[in-house]
């Protein structure tokens, strides 16, 4: 695999860095660190009381929160932190290509 788009022949993290913006990548690598920490400090908890499983929800609120009235099952928890975290990037990024683009109107994308 040569790590490129068929459809457009940029490489992947072109296009991610297109669709997400700098800040929307940065924002995804947090939640990810996030997700990670949760992830360690739960299993290392013995007692089965952790609640580090909540800062990772928190922090893609509202989407995850939204998917969490899912099925309880720890697929679901994955599955809402993924889908919240990248509702929120795409929104940063499009927010900081609207910011960017200033009072110039630009096109509808």
């Amino acid at each position: 695999m040569t790590g490129t788009d068929s459809a457009s022949g940029r490489p992947v993290p072109r296009r991610l860095r297109d669709h997400f913006g700098v800040l929307g990548l940065v924002y995804l690598g947090v939640c990810a660190v996030l997700l990670g920490w949760a992830l360690v400090v739960t299993a290392a908890d013995s007692s089965g009381e952790s609640m580090a499983g909540v800062i990772p929800l928190l922090a893609t609120a509202p989407g995850s929160l939204v998917f969490l009235v899912l099925p309880d099952n720890s697929a679901m928890f994955f599955g809402a932190v993924a889908i919240g975290a990248g509702a929120n990037a795409a929104i940063i990024g499009w927010c900081t290509r609207a910011l960017r683009r200033g009072g110039r109107p630009g096109s509808a994308s």
